[in-house]
């Protein structure tokens, strides 16, 4: 055994499957101002071994954050009673408590509009302040993976 050390430095990306690639890109640049990167539709055998049906993926981002949306069409649906998605929720860190306030705003607000198609219909969370004076809410994305908005006193 290997007596040198490894250090993780933090998350690459966070891959979300989703049956529509242009509803999720669309909403996550409404939402948070993600902008696509690169994109593909080929794949190694590897990646269709892990993805069977892969047919597409976009890379987003805004700031460090990388999201893989990745499209796999014919996956049967899971009853929306609670996230689609194997990750109980993903957590994305905001600067002050306002915002989050702006971001619950625009996630009703994109909610509202009937641009986006939605896997499950639970609205946004209130904002929540815990003990530690952690600020948060939790929303679902469109695809039903749930997100957690996070703001934390000192930045850690």
């Amino acid at each position: 055994m290997s007596t040198a050390t490894t250090t993780v430095t933090g998350i690459h990306h966070v891959g979300v499957q989703t049956a529509d690639v242009a509803n999720a890109l669309a909403w996550y640049r409404a939402f948070i101002g993600a902008e696509p990167a690169w994109s593909l539709d080929t794949f190694s055998e590897l990646t269709h071994s892990r993805l069977p049906g892969i047919t597409q993926l976009v890379e987003i981002g805004v700031g460090t954050l990388r999201l893989h949306l990745f499209h796999r069409p014919g996956r049967p649906p899971i009853p929306p009673t609670e996230s689609l998605v194997q990750f109980q929720h993903v957590c994305l860190a905001v600067s002050t408590p306002g915002d989050l306030e702006v971001l619950r705003e625009r996630w009703e607000r994109l909610y509202d509009s009937g641009e986006f198609t939605f896997a499950l219909t639970e609205r946004s969370t209130p904002i929540v302040v815990d003990d530690e004076g952690v600020h948060s809410f939790y929303a679902y994305d469109v695809n039903g993976l749930e997100l957690e908005f996070t703001c934390v006193p000192g930045g850690s």
